[in-house]
């Protein structure tokens, strides 16, 4: 599931906003009542210099709301009509936050590509003449200046900005199928060059301050204060505008220059830069790592490589042009509608809808120091929560720690943490072999082995021993809540927590409720998720909850493509070209081999025919052969340690022989293999929706993307039903049905879906 990491930057984006502003006329100073009117932006006169300061009043972070930018506006023309102002500060009066970005509600309020192409033109506008000031215009950054705030930004004259932690500059567009449309792909390749512009904006990576100063995107750094008299980020903050002022008065003086001398290896650089041959070659070299990565999938990466050289070989006019018709184009694809859909969709998912719960999660407590085990204490220890690691075993419990020291350390040798805060982190984490101290425990996760009989013996020895208060939560991947809850002498009190591996990397947290279950013992299991920074779905409870059902039927039908006779390279290529992560053999050996085989056999009791495909011997063939994955070094592929490449396991070709079975042609071209795998995943996830099983659209495609690796540029089963037609995906299961049975019949659901075109999932 490695390949869903990327997808990591996806919950750094904060909503963003797209430049709206018309008009360019100048305004007297003498404009008392709109001073008084203005909600966004305020400023004020100190000396010579205008202090203009941004405070959306509504939410979190400022955007670049049309409210925000009719004001800029204002000001803007104000500033530069007042004979007594030299120069101006830009500063967010917000803590934590410069700019966060555009509107990307504007966006999806357009009916075409041309009023796309519109919004960009006049955000290129805006900037222009941000650029072209006739008076100095100092940004000064404390806090996220993402996307559109970037631009607006690096359209100033100088930039500085402070070491604070929160501070970080991007442009995330990309992660939304979108491009920077007000001027960032071709104001940031002058700025930083080519191959740091093509970083930045390809991969939506976030900058820190120290790391934006050496690349040439602000000038000047400044260190964040701590507590006094006020708070530090208010102290912070006028510290930070102290400084801007006198950068401002500085460059107005002379005695700060806004372009400085080129040192030797910087001209080298650009006289090498120069030679139209080199810059092909960069051309070439990023388009090749695009089209290997997103498989020509996400047509944003490759607009940005067009508008860069457009801009770039033609001149700026041309450069401005391609970049506002690419954005317009891009605001009406499917894959941007997919990942808009995604973002929006993680926002929900990261808040409580059931309330507060009554007692804070204070203490957790967590059975079992494997692999899963020591992946939830270590995304909760560096939460300020006291974690409790028991395992039954001295070595299981050392192996644990170690895991937890190890995340804890790779972050130190980034130098995202300190040694001090590592080890301060770490004196949260308590390791044990047996119950003591679990009187104090706020919430029990147990993560021992997928057995019933074990489950239950664990949960009568917690409830002998924690408080009434005490939540118990299993990380289950299959097994029923209900089943476990049977066991417990408080079952409102019991909740499924399914966490995914590694729990550091993976997002989604999938919560299972029953009948029982009460409403704060859910709120709590979310509180806690969202404290860990999980994107949390609450589905019902039943085998294999969402997650796990779904995939189940897939990776049965992707073990009768491999009996079929396409071997594990081939069927990932299959996968992965549809805009899996993963391919579906990498996807089980990632799974384990074991789990598959124990899930498939416990899934296929409970649902019957309808869960098979592939034989599940030959799963339990490889894991008697000691072939259980990854995790034991052979699966489908055999993995060596320090290699990245990986072989076909040469031994499963016997196994796959003794279960061999003929393919029928007309349902085994590549095409119909994709579609295969991928309807019975689809139609088992609206299946889930029908019974009730899942809440919502939304969250069944969340977990879709973030828990399984569903294609993110199709946004997820119920957003790929809607964009590609359920009465088209229908008639290709129905052609399916006819050769395999029922494991290829629509659910009702998709069925109602089918004969009606004006119902979708997504409004």
């Amino acid at each position: 599931m490695a390949g869903v990491r990327a997808l990591g930057v996806l919950s750094r984006i904060t909503s963003r906003r797209y430049a709206l502003v018309t008009g360019s006329t100048f305004r007297t100073f003498s404009v008392a009542p709109a001073m008084l009117a203005r909600t966004h932006v305020n400023y004020e006169v100190k000396g010579d210099v205008a202090v203009v300061r941004l405070n959306d009043p509504n939410s979190k972070v400022n955007t670049l709301s049309v409210k925000m930018q009719q004001e800029m506006t204002e000001v803007m023309n104000e500033i530069w009509a007042n004979n007594d102002v030299q120069s101006a500060v830009l500063i967010s009066s917000k803590p934590g936050c410069f700019i966060a970005g555009a509107d990307i509600n504007m966006i999806q309020a357009c009916n075409s590509a041309e009023e796309v192409t519109k919004l960009s033109q006049e955000g290129q506008k805006m900037f222009e003449k941000i650029e072209k000031s006739p008076k100095p215009i100092v940004a000064a950054i404390n806090g996220s200046c993402l996307g559109g705030g970037l631009e607006f930004a690096i359209s100033c004259q100088y930039r500085i900005a402070t070491k604070s932690k929160k501070t970080v500059l991007g442009t995330p567009e990309v992660m939304l199928g979108l491009l920077p449309g007000a001027g960032g792909t071709q104001r940031l390749p002058k700025m930083v060059g080519l191959p740091s512009a093509f970083d930045m904006m390809l991969t939506g990576r976030n900058i820190r301050a120290d790391k934006a100063k050496k690349m040439g995107l602000v000038h000047q750094l400044v260190d964040p204060l701590g507590p006094g008299l006020k708070g530090p980020e208010e102290r912070t903050i006028e510290y930070l505008e102290e400084i801007a002022i006198e950068c401002a008065r500085g460059i107005v003086n002379k005695k700060i220059a806004l372009t400085k001398e080129k040192g030797m290896m910087q001209k080298l650089q650009d006289y090498i830069m120069s030679f139209e041959l080199v810059r092909n070659q960069i051309y070439k070299t990023v388009h090749g790592k695009v089209m290997k990565q997103s498989k020509g999938l996400y047509p944003a990466p490759l607009k940005i490589i067009e508008c860069v050289k457009t801009g770039v070989e033609q001149g700026p006019v041309s450069g401005y042009l391609a970049e506002s018709q690419n954005f317009g184009q891009l605001g009406r694809t499917t894959e941007s509608e997919a990942l808009i859909g995604l973002y929006q969709g993680q926002v929900v998912c990261k808040k409580n809808r059931f309330g507060t719960p009554q007692k804070e999660v204070k203490t957790l407590a967590i059975l079992g120091a494997g692999l899963m085990g020591a992946g939830i204490a270590q995304v909760t220890v560096d939460k300020g929560v006291h974690t409790v690691l028991k395992d039954t075993t001295v070595e299981g419990l050392a192996r644990g720690e170690q895991q937890v020291y190890k995340g804890l350390n790779d972050k130190t040798k980034k130098r995202s943490i300190t040694s001090f805060e590592r080890d301060s982190t770490l004196s949260n984490l308590t390791g044990q072999l047996d119950y003591s101290g679990f009187q104090k425990a706020d919430m029990v996760i147990e993560a021992v082995f997928e057995d019933i009989n074990i489950k239950h013996r664990v949960l009568k020895e917690v409830e002998a021993v924690i408080s009434p208060h005490c939540i118990f939560a299993s990380n289950t991947s299959a097994l029923p809540i209900k089943d476990i809850a049977a066991a417990s002498k408080r079952p409102d009190k019991v909740i499924g927590m399914h966490y995914f591996s590694p729990v550091d990397k993976m997002q989604l947290l999938e919560i299972i409720t029953t009948d029982q279950t009460s409403k704060d013992t859910t709120a709590s299991a979310v509180a806690v998720g969202l404290k860990q920074g999980k994107v949390i779905i609450v589905v019902g409870d039943g085998p294999g909850f969402y997650t796990t059902r779904c995939l189940a039927p897939m990776l049965a039908e992707a073990v009768r493509v491999l009996q079929e006779g396409v071997n594990p390279k081939k069927l990932d290529s299959l996968t992965t070209s549809f805009g899996f992560p993963v391919g579906a053999a990498t996807l089980a050996d990632e799974v384990g081999i074991d789990v598959a085989a124990h899930v498939a056999e416990d899934l296929g009791k409970a649902f019957g025919s309808r869960f098979g495909g592939g034989n599940v011997e030959v799963l339990k063939t490889m894991v008697d052969l000691g072939f259980k994955g990854r995790k034991s070094g052979k699966g489908c592929y055999v993995y060596q340690p320090g290699l990245k490449t990986k072989d076909v396991n040469p031994d499963i070709d016997e196994i796959l022989e003794k279960f061999k079975m003929a393919p029928n042609p007309a349902v085994s071209s590549d095409s119909d293999v994709q579609y295969r795998l991928v309807s019975r995943f689809v139609n088992e996830a609206v299946l889930c929706l029908q019974e009730g099983i899942l809440n919502n659209p939304v969250e069944g495609d969340i977990g879709a993307v973030f828990g399984l690796g569903f294609p993110p540029c199709l946004g997820g089963p119920f957003r790929f039903v809607d964009s590609f037609g359920a009465d088209k995906l229908v008639e290709k299961m129905r052609r399916f049905e006819a050769v395999y049975g029922n494991q290829f019949t629509p659910c009702q659901l998709l069925l109602d879906h089918a004969k009606d075109s004006s119902k979708k999932f997504h409004k």
